[in-house]
């Protein structure tokens, strides 16, 4: 009889274990049912380009690209807040950030872009109340102030897109916790070059600029035959961004080439697909009322 009980507790005892076990896969996130966007905290980083684009005297617009550039950054600054008031003071741990490649040259700039670096999953609950109580000013002031600086100094140093995705992005955009949806906003006007980026192997390239759409002979009527049939497009070096969301804005062809806008596009589609991004936009520069409502869509 003894003997019969030990063997039922010996039993009983292992049901618990293997209970345990089960439990301990969902605590560990293992067994746990995916988490939809909205659940999602936010990992929104900025990648401004800072050349000449932003020149009223050279690309004039009503408004201002500059100007149109802040309040891209407004809007997202709005859903930022908005998604820390519904998850509330403990459970907010969303993150944002400004970022330039190559960085300006100017200390100041600098100084002032490493302020628009937001982290709540560092802070305590009182700390996430003064952000969210600062977060407009501080964002809207000191980005105010990144331009005036540039605009000032004339030093238009430009924006290297390409070397960022192949050495910085996973550093600066990418978080590999799954609890975080990681959304790169590109705000450029589509041209991709820098000086010390002047790569070519065969018809791919690490550059994008009206000129090398002219000299390839991309704007004729069967360019898109030519594009695809010629392997044109951006080198790719890498190909492990499936967590990575990108959102590009401010897209403006130079001049009278209005077909460079849909090769700018077909370069960038092929170029993120190529490194395994999943979600993406590509939209022109237009009225920031349009551009609010495009944001708004891909978020959802």
């Amino acid at each position: 009889m003894k003997k019969t009980i030990s063997i039922i507790l010996v039993a009983f005892l292992c049901l618990i274990l293997i209970q345990c076990k089960k439990d301990e896969k969902i605590e560990n996130g293992k067994s746990k049912p995916a988490l939809t966007n909205d659940d999602k905290q936010l990992n929104i980083t900025f990648l401004l380009d800072l050349s000449d684009r932003i020149e009223p005297s050279k690309y004039p617009a009503s408004p201002e690209h500059y100007q149109r550039d802040e309040a891209i950054v407004k809007n997202f600054v709005d859903i930022f807040k908005n998604d820390m008031n519904k998850k509330g003071g403990y459970k907010a741990k969303g993150k944002m950030r400004v970022i330039f490649s190559p960085q300006p040259q100017d200390a100041n700039i600098n100084r002032i872009a490493s302020g628009l670096n937001i982290d709540l999953s560092k802070m305590q609950p009182a700390e996430k109340k003064n952000v969210f109580n600062e977060l407009n000013n501080k964002f809207s002031g000191n980005l105010s102030k990144i331009y005036d600086l540039t605009l000032a100094q004339k030093n238009y140093i430009g924006s290297d897109i390409w070397r960022f995705f192949k050495n910085d992005v996973k550093d600066y955009a990418v978080t590999d916790d799954q609890n975080y949806r990681n959304i790169l906003v590109i705000v450029t006007d589509g041209y991709v070059f820098h000086k010390d980026s002047k790569i070519q192997e065969k018809n791919r390239t690490s550059f994008l600029t009206p000129e090398s759409i002219g000299a390839n002979g991309l704007r004729n009527s069967d360019w898109k035959q030519k594009f695809e049939q010629g392997d044109y497009g951006f080198i790719t070096s890498r190909k492990d961004l499936q967590n990575l969301e990108v959102l590009v804005l401010e897209i403006n062809p130079e001049g009278n080439n209005l077909k460079d806008e849909d090769i700018i596009k077909a370069y960038l589609s092929k170029w993120f697909e190529e490194m395994g991004i999943k979600k993406y936009e590509i939209y022109n520069s237009d009225l920031p009322v349009n551009t609010k409502t495009r944001i708004e869509k891909f978020l959802k």
